[in-house]
């Protein structure tokens, strides 16, 4: 029988033939991969152990209770809602010394030209911020405060900044969606839609392509849709390196049969093996995941869901019947694959026909597909763009609603998701609603206060202003928009240009200790764990779990919970607003949101470990009703990009390593290979065209800046290089997706000797 659609019409007249299975195996025959390039799980473990030895009980409570604060994927204590079994990887454990480190004396910061010889990793193991410190222009150092004078401060002068002169930026790790709502609340109270959170540095344009295609700016699927589906398509993702619980995901699927193909400029190590600890067979011999690579060029991926769709369209292998009962649009997509030529098609994707037609062979045959992608679609000024044509794909056969299909856009960050639907962004209100007069009117009510109605800046613009002088006063919510965004030097200059900072963590960063215009205030938040109340995380499949607070960890310093201080700042400046920002735990919060936000309903009822929702439901539109204001999906027509690199330059993309976003937690980069941070990949041609060798030093420049590297040959595509970011951000120039406002982390470099 054919595959059911969304509402089980499917064509009748397509050939019916079966999947093409996944080839499973292990990886290697050495035992515990001692003879192959893999992460260390166990001495990882047992340097976490000893890292944490002055707090080893308060750890285990947090692992056994806690929900994860580390990647998108967030299980709760030790398991998930995917599959039975142990779940716990390095990056949770290496991210733990953060919950359980003892506070820095106040001495450790009176030494600002001390601070700033630091970089990120030293100041951090300083320790927890333990009490609000200033500093201005002139001091030696930062000099320990009382909250009453912090609040006095910081208070006047948000109340001597004009709104349009104010910019609030939030960051992902370890927030909780209750802290996001409460600082977009205090931001909104305080007059502004200057509101932004990082998640538009990597899943805006994911927001912006899924938003305008299919009605909804979120995965459509459930993790536990990957385990048995036909098909799965890996998309400019390392998700061995920034999300290893899925690895479990992907071999437990690959035990059902599911074929695996990666779609990515550079060939990744750990998407095709993989040691997976909890799973005894995978631990011992490795799991061999990858069956196909597709060496597609950067900014290629267009073209090559082009060329698929024409294979697709001229051997009537779409799914018309489906089409017409559920999309609109496709007219155009038709006519405009049919007039590709296939020499362009080959040109600007990299790969070659015989390729193109095999993945549409496995798309055409597969019963079922989920496709995940990351930054390598998003962070292009064409990002948006790249992910319409991956629903296009989808769309085509009717990927969509049905069990074991979807689209994935993988979060790298626990807060990430929920950041996004709590906080939201400068011109759209909790819960995913536009900023107009309604909506505005709507929480007017619910918060007893008028809403802004003045288009609010996004996250590098809003910097930019401040490099312009025209944001006097910035709050800064964890995060170091210094390591992140590109060409520091600029960010730079916009902190010493801002008047006033505030910066709110858990520990001190070098976008702390930057020189302001006038006065910087630090301070001290609990984490997660230690929040009256608790807290809840959404993950990357729209789940939203419950997070208790764990006892046993000292009360460090003067720390409040992180959704009290923003609320307390405007209630400083603006008296009047106190009691619309005002709450006795976190479940007071929990229980506006049940009011303020339909699609968080439920949220009001959570309060003990183990209890979450999902909102959607398992899969977003198995109704066959797409969330667009008709109800159907829409194809997209978009156009094919190429890059253009002058002679004798090369094509730079960044790559994470051992890391968490920008907090680089070991130099070596087990999974791939790399031996340092300043490592440079690159292909084994260009190294001969430049006459350089591996592991030779030498310097990439352009006109943003310049950096040192050692050179590592690599399966890299000829033309192209990639670094570890953040360090290659001082040459990458700030440019934006001007649908998405995401920014562009490429950009093209000249290589010479050292």
């Amino acid at each position: 029988a054919r595959p059911a659609g969304i509402d089980g019409h499917m064509a009748g007249d397509l050939p019916e033939k079966p999947p093409i299975r996944g080839e499973t195996g292990i990886a290697s025959l050495v035992p515990f991969g001692l003879a192959s390039q893999k992460p260390h799980h166990i001495r990882e473990s047992m340097e976490i152990v000893w890292e944490n030895r002055d707090s080893l009980p308060y750890a285990w409570n947090i692992l056994n209770q806690g929900v994860c604060d580390g990647c998108s994927l967030g299980p709760r204590g030790l398991a998930d809602d995917v599959i039975d079994g142990l779940h716990l990887c390095t990056t949770r454990l290496r991210l733990l010394r953060l919950n359980t480190m003892p506070a820095l004396s106040p001495a450790d910061v009176l030494d600002i030209s001390r601070l700033r010889r630091m970089d990120n990793r030293a100041l951090q193991a300083m320790g927890r911020i333990p009490y609000p410190f200033v500093y201005r222009p002139g001091d030696r150092g930062f000099s320990r405060i009382s909250w009453e004078e912090a609040l006095a401060l910081s208070g006047r002068a948000l109340r001597d900044t004009i709104p349009s002169r104010q910019a609030w930026f939030a960051t992902s790790r370890g927030i909780t969606n209750e802290t996001y709502y409460a600082f977009t609340k205090a931001a909104r109270l305080a007059g502004t839609n200057n509101v932004d959170l990082c998640a538009r540095l990597c899943h805006q344009a994911s927001v912006a392509g899924l938003k305008r295609t299919i009605g909804v700016g979120a995965p459509t699927c459930s993790l536990s849709d990957l385990i048995g589906t036909d098909l799965i398509l890996l998309w400019g993702t390392d998700i061995a390196n920034n999300q290893p619980v899925s690895m479990k995901y992907l071999a437990k699927a690959k035990e059902l049969g599911t074929r695996i193909v990666v779609i990515n400029p550079v060939r990744e190590k750990g998407l095709e093996a993989y040691w997976v600890p909890s799973m005894p067979m995978s631990a011992l011999f490795g799991t061999r995941l990858m069956d196909d690579f597709i060496s597609v060029r950067v900014g290629g991926d267009i073209a090559l869901i082009q060329g698929v769709l024409k294979n697709l369209v001229e051997s009537e292998r779409v799914d018309r019947g489906w089409i017409d009962a559920h999309t609109a649009g496709f007219s155009a997509i038709e006519s405009q694959v049919r007039s590709l030529h296939w020499d362009e098609i080959e040109r600007l994707s990299g790969v070659s026909r015989t390729q193109i037609d095999w993945l549409a062979e496995l798309f055409a045959r597969a019963r079922t597909a989920v496709s995940i992608w990351s930054m390598g679609l998003t962070q292009h000024i064409f990002g948006t763009e790249n992910v319409e044509a991956v629903v296009n794909l989808h769309l085509c056969r009717g990927q969509f609603g049905r069990e074991k299909t979807g689209v994935i856009p993988i979060r790298g960050h626990s807060g990430l998701q929920g950041g996004s639907e709590s906080c939201w962004e400068p011109n759209i209100l909790p819960g995913g609603v536009p900023l107009n007069d309604e909506n505005r009117a709507n929480f007017a009510d619910y918060w007893g206060h008028p809403i802004p109605a003045e288009p609010g800046m996004t996250t590098l613009p809003m910097v930019q202003a401040m490099e312009r002088r025209e944001i006097d006063f910035l709050y800064n919510l964890g995060g170091n928009l210094l390591a992140v965004l590109p060409d520091p030097k600029r960010v730079e200059t916009a902190f010493a240009n801002t008047r006033v900072r505030i910066h709110q963590d858990i520990v001190f960063n070098t976008s702390t200790v930057l020189e302001p215009g006038e006065i910087i205030l630090v301070l001290p938040a609990q984490t997660r764990y230690e929040q009256r109340g608790g807290g809840t995380a959404t993950n990357t499949e729209r789940r939203v779990r419950f997070s208790p607070e764990i006892p046993g960890h000292p009360q460090v310093g003067e720390c409040r919970p992180e959704y009290e201080i923003p609320c307390q700042v405007v209630a400083a400046a603006f008296p009047d607003r106190a009691g619309a920002l005002t709450y006795a735990d976190a479940q007071g919060i929990r229980d506006e949101m049940g009011r303020t936000m339909p699609l968080y309903a439920g949220i009001e009822k959570m309060s003990k470990a183990g209890d979450w929702i999902q909102w959607g439901g398992p899969r977003l539109f198995a109704d066959g009703s797409f969330g667009t204001p008709d109800g159907r999906a829409l194809f997209t027509p978009v156009q094919a990009v190429e890059i253009i690199v002058p002679d004798g330059a090369f094509y730079l993309t960044t790559r994470r390593g051992k890391q968490f976003n920008s907090m680089v937690l070991k130099d070596q980069d087990h999974v791939q290979g790399g031996k340092a941070r300043d490592d440079l990949l690159i292909s084994a041609s260009d190294l001969a065209s430049l006459d350089l060798d591996d592991g030779q030093r030498a310097k990439v420049r352009n006109q943003t800046g310049t950096f040192l590297v050692t050179l590592r040959k690599s399966e890299v595509r000829p033309g192209m290089v990639q670094a570890y970011w953040p360090e290659c951000n001082v040459v990458i120039g700030q440019r934006l997706d001007p649908r998405s406002e995401e920014p562009d982390y490429n950009a093209v470099v000249w290589i010479e000797r050292a």
